[in-house]
């Protein structure tokens, strides 16, 4: 008799995808909310950023806002698009100048957030999102559309 890690790992696979969404999301989304509301310490040296201001004003926006979006796995697919494409802005923008690598150029938590929502982005929610409940049949709800089917 030989043991199988994926019997016991296969099922744990959508809940450990909903956590990994959601500490990465609420992490992001709390720099958003430092940035625009000055909680948790506020931008880099305090304070919050000038609102309109490009890019820092728009960045922090979609930290929050898609943050937000991903972390209650609403949209999760387009919202995590987004968030990846912000964050390889900001490393090819910010950090790609100052030095080739990121352990050097200070771009660590901009390549990982970058490479974190596209893989959300490309795998979708796990469990525990609210885009699932609205993709359930809808007995009758309005709003709500029913589940697809896989060939």
């Amino acid at each position: 008799m030989s043991f199988d890690p994926r019997t016991v790992l296969e099922p744990a696979r959508p809940h450990t995808l909903a956590l990994f969404r959601i500490v990465t999301a609420l992490l992001f989304s709390c720099h958003g909310a430092a940035s625009l509301f000055g909680v948790l310490g506020g931008t880099r040296g305090g304070g919050t950023v000038p609102v309109g201001q490009w890019p820092g004003w728009w960045a922090a926006l979609i930290q929050l806002a898609g943050g937000v979006l991903v972390l209650l796995g609403l949209g999760t697919r387009p919202a995590a698009l987004l968030c990846s494409g912000s964050m390889a802005y900001a490393y090819f923008s910010v950090h790609q100048e100052k030095a080739l690598w990121p352990i050097q150029n200070g771009g660590e938590l901009a390549v990982l957030f970058c490479w974190a929502f596209l893989a959300l982005a490309v795998t979708g929610p796990g469990s525990l999102a609210l885009d699932g409940l609205l993709r359930r049949p809808s007995a009758g709800r309005p709003g709500l559309t029913p589940a697809r089917t896989r060939a």
